[in-house]
């Protein structure tokens, strides 16, 4: 069955539609709450974590958000299953599983590498779901999205519509669109981490005169290939580039999924302080790299940020 594409306009200000025929399951707006923290008022900034962690415990943040407009599509194209790809620690993975089984997909999840057994927690919860695990070497996963291999998966499995890895196209660009317009004071930039880029494409996209977004890479080397990603996004849910956005790739603490000891006494002090525990492998970071750059003056004093919580 094809893949559907993205509509040809945004409508950043629409709420996402539910699934035909199943009730929304989840809490939105997400709520906004201003953090009161004494390193940042000393330089100048006032900042909101837009906590969209809190959307849905089985798909928080923007799996959520990518996820709602690719559910209805794949609905409205008569797909009854969900094939999608990730690492074996992947929450997208879970995501999907969760989100097939409440709203009546079958799901396959195409992990990268090799099987092993016990399976972990993630994978284990994907399992649990309903999810249909099969593994594939690194050297083919890197051509996963190839037709070759796709037609391959539906030989195997059956007609299923495709999610890319990080659950990230045009249309779940579409869908991180109304993450602005949730937002209900004044703001000069939001902050998103980055893994695939969806995220970023879309909250830029839906932001308004001289607001700018800012992305912070969790992976090693991301600011050479996240802005073509981003771009590549952007054009294929808008059109074009979309807004103000930058990407800041210095605060990966070696790479997707590595963290130190720096950033473990981060999360602590944070957690001691606010009462959140930051996840290490996304949001961490990119809170990290919001008290960097305003200790070192990339945010001016008298600006506002907001910070999405991703999960």
């Amino acid at each position: 069955m094809p893949d559907v594409p993205a509509p040809d306009v945004p409508a950043p200000d629409v709420p996402a539609p539910p699934v035909p025929g199943v009730p929304l399951a989840v809490a939105l707006p997400s709520p906004l709450t201003e953090l009161a923290d004494d390193r940042l008022a000393r330089a100048g900034i006032r900042l909101y974590l837009k906590r969209d962690d809190l959307i849905n415990p089985d798909f928080p943040g923007n799996k959520w958000r990518k996820l709602s407009l690719n559910l209805a599509a794949a609905r409205h194209a008569g797909c009854t299953a969900l094939g999608t790809f990730g690492g074996a620690y992947s929450n997208h993975i879970r995501a999907v599983a969760a989100a097939g089984q409440r709203f009546g997909f079958a799901t396959i999840g195409v992990i990268r590498g090799e099987e092993h057994q016990p399976l972990n927690p993630s994978l284990r919860a994907a399992a649990a779901r309903g999810m249909r695990l099969t593994y594939m070497d690194r050297a083919t996963y890197r051509r996963k999205m190839e037709p070759a291999v796709i037609e391959a998966l539906r030989d195997r499995f059956g007609d299923f519509y495709v999610l890319p890895e990080g659950g990230s196209n045009g249309l779940a660009a579409r869908g991180c669109t109304r993450i602005p317009a949730e937002i209900g004071v004044p703001f000069d930039v939001i902050c998103c981490p980055c893994g695939t880029g969806g995220t970023l494409a879309g909250v830029a996209a839906g932001l308004h005169g001289g607001q700018r977004a800012l992305g912070f890479s969790a992976l090693r080397g991301g600011g050479r290939f996240l802005p073509a990603a981003v771009t590549a996004l952007q054009d294929e849910a808008f059109g074009g580039r979309a807004g103000q956005w930058e990407i800041d790739d210095r605060f990966h603490f070696g790479g997707f999924a590595r963290r130190n000891a720096e950033l473990d006494g981060f999360i602590a002090d944070f957690a001691d302080r606010h009462g959140l525990t930051l996840d290490w492998v996304y949001v961490a970071k990119m809170m990290y790299g919001i008290y960097a750059r305003a200790g070192e003056g990339a945010l001016a004093p008298g600006t506002t940020a907001v910070a999405v919580i991703t999960g």
